[in-house]
């Protein structure tokens, strides 16, 4: 089976630039467009799909920030990576106050760009894996986290033909781990989730608990629970993506 590729939009008005960009990343497997103003680039946008838009700031007609408003009028989660030929500090902030995924200032490698993009789609990707992980959780199937099945709904975690039980109170605190898999999250959210309220007696029994997981998890040497100091934790699953 062919795998499918990545269509990306590239909106920029250096020709000389965007036909070489576009000889790279399709080199690399992409499919790319190019389009050589904003209104283009709007309008190839509002015609197809795409995976990606990388989109130069200063365009004639419509310029990058406002090309981006626009698109993510349409399309909230469209990822967004700005090309600019500027450095400063308020130019970044805008770009990141719409939405950014990412920024690269000119003149810049290519090789440097071919990572940021399969940075953010790796992690779009990511996401939504954890979307439907979660979903499978809400649904009661079983969840693979490295080599273990974590059936949440018959509270059970199993490795290697063997299983053991957990309790509730585990199994809640192992899903909201499972489900937020490979990002820090917050002491307060996971108290909030499990609990339904944070306060110091909950806290010290999240980490009793967490100490637990560790336990339960220790015969896949891919997994491990982070401590986040000051923050919260993370569950690091190394996964093939």
């Amino acid at each position: 089976m062919v795998k499918e590729k990545h269509k990306i939009l590239l909106a920029e008005d250096d020709i000389n630039l965007g036909v070489l960009l576009v000889d790279y990343l399709e080199a690399e497997g992409f499919d790319v467009k190019l389009c050589k103003d904003g209104e283009l680039a709007l309008k190839a946008f509002q015609n197809s799909n795409f995976d990606l838009c990388l989109l130069d700031v200063m365009m004639p007609k419509l310029d990058g920030f406002s090309l981006a408003k626009e698109m993510r009028a349409k399309d909230k989660k469209i990822p967004v990576i700005f090309i600019t030929a500027k450095s400063l500090k308020e130019d970044k902030l805008k770009g990141y106050d719409l939405g950014a995924d990412d920024y690269i200032t000119k003149p810049f490698d290519e090789e440097e760009l071919l990572w940021k993009i399969r940075a953010v789609i790796r992690r779009i990707t990511e996401g939504e894996r954890e979307t439907e992980r979660g979903r499978e959780t809400e649904r009661g199937k079983p969840v693979s986290i490295g080599r273990y099945t974590f059936d949440f709904s018959n509270q059970s975690l199993s490795i290697d033909g063997k299983t053991k039980r957990i309790t509730e109170k585990e199994s809640d605190i192992l899903k909201y781990l499972s489900d937020h898999r490979n990002k820090v999250i917050k002491r307060d959210d996971v108290l909030v989730a499990v609990w339904g309220q944070s306060d110091y007696f909950f806290g010290r029994s999240l980490d009793v608990f967490i100490t637990k997981m560790r336990k339960y998890l220790k015969e896949d040497s891919n997994i491990s629970i982070e401590n986040v100091f000051g923050v919260g934790f993370i569950l690091n699953v190394r996964e093939n993506l």
